[in-house]
């Protein structure tokens, strides 16, 4: 018996990659980590239920979202534009980081994390929240609440999520425009 494949096309940080043929129901993940050696996604339930593996799907709109990869077939990607925790620093020719995000760097300069298995998901859910203060910027009494629903579905096994909190917040309070005072 052979796997049945299907062609996939997709654009992953930036770069076209396909079509590739893949097997029917692969889990994007697996499709990460084996077919294009992005291996920054974590699987840590393998149930959409920690999101640990959670990549960011961008949309024509200019909106995004969470997609969690080790639930969602790699096919449901075709034809779209996925990024993943590699995509978030500046890097140069050779592949080596120049400068971090300002999430990443904020969650470093707040010891974020102890093991670091959430801190993709948590780095792309933080990505998307900012991302969506510049489109659509909130009042700074309703921060903390944001940042909670924003950071709210992540599970960390280690440090609890303080210092998650802290380093977004930090960004936000650092980054003009993003908040606003008054209706």
């Amino acid at each position: 018996m052979s796997i049945k494949t299907q062609p996939i096309t997709l654009t992953v940080n930036g770069k076209q990659y396909g079509p590739v043929e893949v097997p029917e129901g692969l889990m994007m993940i697996d499709f990460l980590h084996e077919y294009l050696d992005l291996t920054g996604s974590r699987l840590g339930c393998g149930q959409g239920i920690c999101h640990a593996c959670v990549a960011i799907l961008d949309h024509p709109s200019g909106t995004s979202e969470e997609i969690r990869t080790c639930i969602t077939g790699a096919h449901f990607f075709n034809g779209k534009q996925v990024r993943t925790i590699e995509g978030h620093a500046e890097v140069d020719n050779q592949g080596e980081v120049v400068e971090l995000s300002p999430i990443q760097q904020s969650f470093l300069d707040h010891y974020s994390f102890q093991c670091g298995y959430c801190t993709p998901g948590f780095v792309n859910a933080a990505t998307i929240f900012v991302e969506k203060l510049q489109r659509e910027p909130i009042l700074r009494d309703q921060l903390e609440g944001a940042i909670e629903q924003a950071l709210e579905n992540h599970i960390c096994r280690c440090t609890g999520y303080v210092r998650y909190y802290e380093a977004v917040r930090d960004v936000v309070l650092k980054t003009p425009g993003l908040l606003k005072e008054t209706v």
